[in-house]
């Protein structure tokens, strides 16, 4: 069945601000004097901000309250919008994102955003993207997280296109389980380009055409 819609993540496949999460967490840890490096950082991949608070804070020495924990995921979020609004422009679109996305238009394939993160609509505005999209799905519009299809369903409903007709984009391995789950096909890019679940797989969108996509 053709791929009519292509249903891509935000974070590590259109720009990256993985590293402003990091910093923004191990701002946290650091305050609460709770270890934190990359290596856990990585767990936190794809998940959303509070499942990515609670495997922070397995190496605590204290429990933390439910009202403290929303403190804490919001205290992070805010070192993280302050990072994002002094360091993302239009040039941190990642390779080739342009370029594929004006390639998939010119077809009129339908093109939507789905991210959990709630930060969607501010890093689209950074990025000169707010309004090229057809439709947005973030974390202010799903109870569930990946690897829960949630997010990509509702996208597909919002663009009119049944799931099976659906390519979806990803570079977590949440992210690839959610959209299989989905019953999407998947192109997995980046940190899940070896996830061997997805149907397609490219180190970045500059590695792959739009029509090597719409094949899937």
């Amino acid at each position: 069945m053709e791929i009519k819609a292509v249903i891509l993540d935000l974070d590590g496949v259109i720009t990256s601000t993985d590293e402003y999460h990091y910093q923004g967490w191990k701002h946290i840890a650091d305050e609460e004097k709770i270890y934190f490096d990359r290596q856990i950082n990585q767990r936190l991949r794809g998940i959303s901000r509070m499942q990515s608070l609670e495997i922070l804070l397995e190496k605590s020495r204290r429990t933390y309250t439910s009202e403290e924990k929303k403190q804490l995921a919001e205290r992070k979020n805010n070192y993280y919008r302050e990072l994002l609004k002094k360091n993302l422009t239009p040039d941190e679109t990642l390779p080739g994102v342009m370029d594929i996305l004006n390639a998939l238009k010119k077809k009129d394939i339908k093109i939507a955003i789905a991210s959990s993160s709630k930060n969607t609509p501010v890093i689209l505005r950074y990025i000169g993207l707010a309004d090229f999209f057809d439709a947005v799905v973030d974390g202010n519009s799903v109870s569930k997280s990946k690897p829960d299809p949630e997010v990509f369903l509702l996208a597909a409903q919002k663009l009119g296109i049944p799931p099976e007709q659906c390519l979806v984009v990803e570079n977590a391995e949440a992210g690839v389980e959610a959209g299989l789950a989905g019953g999407m096909r998947v192109l997995a890019v980046g940190y899940a380009s070896k996830d061997k679940r997805a149907t397609l797989r490219a180190k970045n969108l500059a590695c792959i055409s739009a029509d090597e996509m719409l094949s899937a």
